[in-house]
């Protein structure tokens, strides 16, 4: 375990006064690297210091951080993982990066850090990674949250994630990378979206500024890019026999006729939607956060 650096608890206290979170304490966390079966290494944040209640999955290009507000806002202890080829944790040499691929190192995790967790929340690719985790792995998924994607979006050309991560593989400034952000309709202000892009970029040893996540550092002509069609996890989705929550962002990815989709193809499934882009963990954590509670305390 590491502890928390001061440059990161000052972010984090930023972020707790722009969303007006009132904390009892000082927020506790610890960035843990947990070795994978494969020889690789899954990073994850770990919140509180009780058994983790809830376990978070961000979606493509993003990073545990992503949670910190949601999880903040509701107060539970919880891990929020990096999954495989971002943030801090290994890349797939093969590029593989499918939801059924990733749902075997998170579920190497989730034994580890939370095996009783009472809910596993998943933003996007993370939403479908963790509907492959419930199928494969039922025992450490009691219930699932899956926010704005469905195994039925078809993520192609003029998608908001999948045209700004098509864009340039290095910039001249973290604020060249913010700007590109903002005109792409990412988070909420323009702190916030500076805080994420910190986060989530390197400098390189000329001076340029890169991702950290691997789509984005795939040479040119590689073929390679972010999985797109999801039909395959319907079977997973439709074999859940745990209580499922749909989170929509008013603004997100999906439509009517998706959700509908997914409550149809998923008995006793529920839905909610949050005024919100896709990001809804960043754009409105404490409403997700609330939803999130109520769903815990459905019988």
């Amino acid at each position: 375990m590491t502890a928390t650096t001061h440059d990161d608890l000052e972010l984090l206290l930023q972020e707790v006064a722009e969303f007006g979170i009132e904390l009892e304490s000082p927020p506790q966390w610890e960035r843990v690297n947990v070795d994978r079966s494969d020889g690789g290494i899954v990073s994850t944040i770990v919140w509180g210091s009780d058994e983790p209640r809830a376990a978070f999955l961000h979606g493509g290009g993003l990073n545990a951080h992503t949670w910190n507000t949601t999880v903040l806002s509701g107060g539970w202890p919880a891990v929020a993982l990096d999954l495989p080829g971002h943030g801090d944790s290994s890349w797939h040499d093969d590029v593989d990066y499918r939801p059924e691929r990733l749902a075997g190192p998170v579920a190497e995790v989730l034994a580890r850090l939370a095996p009783n967790s009472e809910v596993v929340v998943g933003q996007s690719l993370g939403g479908l990674t963790a509907i492959a985790l419930a199928a494969t792995h039922p025992e450490l998924v009691q219930r699932l949250v899956v926010i704005d994607v469905s195994p039925g979006l078809v993520v192609g050309g003029g998608n908001q994630v999948r045209d700004f991560l098509a864009g340039p593989d290095s910039f001249a400034s973290r604020d060249e990378i913010v700007d590109r952000a903002l005109e792409f309709g990412f988070g909420p202000t323009r702190a916030a979206v500076e805080r994420g892009v910190l986060r989530n970029t390197r400098e390189r040893d000329d001076g340029r500024v890169v991702f950290k996540h691997h789509f984005a550092n795939l040479s040119a002509g590689t073929g390679v890019s972010m999985p797109s069609d999801f039909a395959s996890l319907w079977p997973a989705l439709e074999s859940i026999a745990v209580p499922v929550l749909l989170v929509r962002g008013s603004r997100g990815f999906l439509n009517d006729e998706l959700e509908k989709e997914f409550l149809a193809r998923t008995p006793g499934a529920v839905a909610v939607t949050i005024e919100s882009g896709h990001n809804v963990q960043e754009e409105a954590p404490l409403e997700l956060a609330s939803a999130i509670t109520e769903f815990l305390a459905r019988s």
